[in-house]
């Protein structure tokens, strides 16, 4: 075992470590939520360009995406906790530059180094749970992680609109921001006093080439995803992302010569050789492809197809995170006992869930937000399935050495399937309204959905057959 926790920690207080890990991830999913709800009024404010605005989102989940593997490593190399308190700390006084932003342009690299130190976060949430919870609580432990993901986007949708409204002492949406300093300041605490410390591997550096070439080819394969549909997918575009590809393929002979020579690769390259870790890592990017992208082409039906009011629309999303929290918090007893199976049961439920959402749009001139609301609690449960012991189910067989990187590759895997899919689809669902109606792209997206689903699992039953044969 490479990695171990070096101050042993009982059963009891293992818990208070996961209370303090899954409430620095409810922050971060929160405060996506919120900023999106906040964008109208922040354009306002700071007489902002819509490509200011669109940055304004864009450049965290670019940050995020093409750092996030390299938190990883150094959570492997400094320790976990080490890491996860630098992270904590980070995001916390990014969140209040970001308050304090004066112009569009601030807001945008303010923006840009809160998603770095949510990348220095978030994969030591995940290497954390793994290197605790290693005996039958683990599927406990990681439903309770999903959970969390699916409040994290209700209670920012609802604390949005709230915060807007009450307007705390004059600030407007800048309050937004400003509520992530108390609450990184109390998790930084309480991290600081009960999280346990983690072996380190001080006489290994930091891979820097290597990050550096991830992160351009990252970079040139995501920011096009992003800003495509806003430049009529311009030939360059396409240019960008094929030098994008052929970077990454440069970074992994790069990390093979790093390996080589005796350093230490940013990722750990026996990862790549885990079948059973990389079919995960398929089954992760075409869930996540259709994961925020629902929730993108839904708000756009329902406002631009529906006329359904804003607020109406967030909260015909309620039911949804309802059953996606039913879901998380019984896939964790259920995937103990049935495995994969699970994960398989959740698909075909999301599935079934989006087939009946196509009848609605088809068969009622009109559909209300309660109707739809109604109809997406299928597909809401479904998802809760699959998320909540997912990323359990990937890093099952990770080495508690490779738990920092592993859990980088997951999230870079996962945010590299949100970008894309919300690109892809997105402009999908443009491009039917442009053609012929919001209904209409609506439909197409469905079908999309259904199909990137079914891919995802399609790698779940390779991963559940293959494990068998073993």
């Amino acid at each position: 075992m490479h990695q171990i926790v070096t101050r042993q920690i009982d059963s009891s207080c293992r818990w208070w470590v996961l209370a303090i890990v899954v409430a620095a991830q409810f922050m971060l999913g929160v405060d996506a939520f919120v900023v999106n709800v906040a964008i109208p009024t922040i354009a306002i404010d700071l007489h902002a360009t819509s490509a200011e605005i669109e940055s304004v989102v864009a450049i965290y989940l670019i940050a995020y995406a093409t750092l996030v593997v390299t938190g990883g490593r150094l959570g492997d190399i400094h320790g976990t906790k080490n890491l996860f308190l630098a992270g904590v700390l980070g995001f916390t006084l990014t969140s209040l530059w970001c308050g304090l932003a004066q112009s569009g342009l601030e807001l945008i690299i303010a923006r840009l180094a809160q998603g770095a130190t949510a990348a220095l976060m978030v994969p030591q949430v995940l290497a954390m749970l793994h290197l605790l919870f290693t005996d039958e609580a683990r599927n406990r432990a990681f439903a309770v992680y999903g959970i969390v993901l699916g409040l994290a986007g209700a209670a920012g949708l609802l604390l949005g609109g709230l915060l807007l409204t009450v307007d705390l002492a004059g600030t407007g949406w800048r309050s937004v921001f400003f509520i992530n300093v108390p609450c990184g300041l109390v998790i930084a605490a309480a991290a600081w006093r009960i999280m346990p410390s983690t072996s380190r591997r001080a006489d290994t550096k930091l891979d820097i080439k290597g990050s550096v070439v991830l992160f351009a080819g990252l970079l040139c394969l995501i920011g096009p995803l992003l800003f495509g549909h806003d430049v009529g997918w311009a030939p360059w575009l396409w240019a960008m992302m094929a030098i994008g590809g052929l970077i990454l393929i440069a970074f992994l002979k790069l990390e093979q010569a790093v390996a080589r020579a005796g350093g230490m690769p940013l990722i750990d390259l026996a990862l790549l050789a885990d079948a059973a870790f990389m079919r995960g890592l398929g089954a992760v990017f075409f869930f996540f492809f259709a994961n925020l992208s629902f929730y993108l082409v839904m708000t756009l039906f329902m406002q631009r197809g529906l006329n359904i009011p804003p607020l109406a629309a967030g909260m015909a999303f309620i039911p949804l995170a309802i059953a996606f929290v039913a879901a998380s918090r019984h896939s964790g007893v259920r995937a103990r006992h049935r495995g994969t199976k699970v994960l398989l049961e959740g698909c075909a439920l999301q599935i079934v869930g989006l087939a009946a959402l196509a009848i609605v749009s088809v068969h009622a001139e009109q559909p209300t937000a309660l109707a739809l609301a109604l109809t997406m609690i299928i597909f809401g449960y479904g998802q809760g399935l699959v998320m909540a012991p997912l990323s359990g189910a990937v890093l099952s067989t990770v080495k508690p050495g490779a738990a920092g990187s592993a859990s980088g590759m997951y999230g870079t895997t996962a945010q590299i399937g949100n970008a894309a899919g919300v690109a892809a689809i997105g402009a999908v669902f443009f491009a039917g309204e442009a053609l012929q109606s919001a209904r209409a792209g609506f439909l197409v997206s469905l079908a999309l959905f259904v199909t990137f689903i079914m891919i995802c699992a399609t790698f779940l039953l390779w991963t559940r057959r293959a494990g068998a044969r073993s």
